[in-house]
């Protein structure tokens, strides 16, 4: 199994003194954090796609060129790129040449985005949520595996057997796709054969195992393997020395966050007892020492029917880059060596 980091080089995550930290200061630490999930031996990172105040990760694949510079093992990837509201060329043209910088360490995770901002933005219609991403992926996965491109849609000019460059050095370039809980996505992903990554960041996971199913059923309708139809989950979570010290780092942060996003989207403030239903047991938090959150990857893995990558999202806790440096250790260190 592997096991990585997904970031969206969120804003302010010093505490104290560092709180009046620059952007630019925070994008350097975010490097600094990268190029440690690399030296002790993390097998993934993720950028996100965000058009937020809070968030510096608009152009996500200038901050992975970045850190391809600065890493030698390490795979990166973006957590995810917003489709929906991109032009797939660009978006192919971009990965390729940070596959190449990478030597073959690039991969790309699609999807719809969890926030609208980008809509507006680039002047497209949420109306039209669903058909420009069916659209949009569509070609983006005809560039991959044509180099000279036949394609006419509705929101995009035609290809007429343009060629598309520069070519990755990956054939097939890796192409995930990023997933919520709706159940077409899921079966979408299977019809395509593509890699399903699902953001589980709340609730228990094991309810996803029907969603999961689906998607493998749809897999091996349209003929693919099971060895192609890898599973990965997006976590929030954070590990520490201990789960007292876990608790006490990531919960007022973390309670703070989802209490204002609760405001734009019309859930309930976050509480104590919520918290702890989603460290438990059967919750999605990955939140503890380092054997409690192996023992409970493996618990999801199972749950899922196995899966094949694991990722922490950590910004959502106004973490400190300190603290932040301190659990990619332990999960190079301590919590891949047990899931191996």
């Amino acid at each position: 199994m592997q096991i990585g980091i997904d970031s969206f080089a969120a804003k302010g995550q010093q505490e104290g003194s560092q709180s009046g930290n620059s952007d630019a200061a925070s994008l350097n630490q975010l490097l600094d954090r990268i190029e440690r999930a690399d030296q002790v031996g993390l097998d993934v990172f993720g950028i996100g796609e965000h058009h937020r105040p809070e968030f510096l990760d608009s152009a996500p694949t200038l901050i992975l060129a970045a850190a391809a510079a600065r890493t030698r093992q390490i795979r990166l990837t973006s957590a995810v790129t917003v489709l929906s509201a991109a032009d797939p060329v660009r978006v192919f043209q971009q990965f390729a040449t940070l596959d190449l910088i990478s030597n073959g360490r690039a991969e790309l995770v699609v999807g719809r985005g969890s926030f609208t901002e980008a809509f507006p933005l680039f002047g497209l219609k949420l109306k039209d949520y669903d058909a420009l991403f069916s659209e949009k992926l569509d070609l983006l996965l005809a560039i991959r595996d044509n180099e000279f491109v036949e394609w006419s849609g509705q929101f995009r000019p035609a290809l007429n057997g343009e060629g598309i460059y520069p070519r990755p050095l990956q054939d097939p370039f890796p192409i995930w796709l990023g997933v919520g809980g709706t159940p077409q996505s899921f079966v979408r992903a299977g019809m395509l054969g593509l890699p399903l990554m699902v953001a589980v960041i709340g609730g228990e996971t094991h309810r996803f195992r029907p969603l999961v199913d689906l998607y493998r059923e749809a897999g091996r309708r349209s003929g693919y393997s099971p060895e192609r139809l890898q599973v990965g989950l997006h976590s929030l979570g954070y590990v520490a020395n201990t789960t007292a010290e876990a608790i006490q780092d990531y919960y007022p942060g973390y309670a703070e966050t989802f209490t204002r996003i609760g405001r734009e989207r019309g859930w309930p403030p976050v509480t104590k007892a919520h918290f702890d239903a989603l460290i438990g047991k059967q919750g999605a938090l990955l939140v503890g020492n380092p054997d409690e959150v192996a023992e409970k990857i493996l618990r999801h893995s199972e749950a899922l029917g196995g899966i094949s990558r694991v990722t922490f999202q950590m910004d959502s806790a106004g973490l400190s880059h300190e603290k932040f440096m301190s659990s990619i250790e332990l999960l190079g260190t301590r919590v891949k060596p047990l899931l191996r």
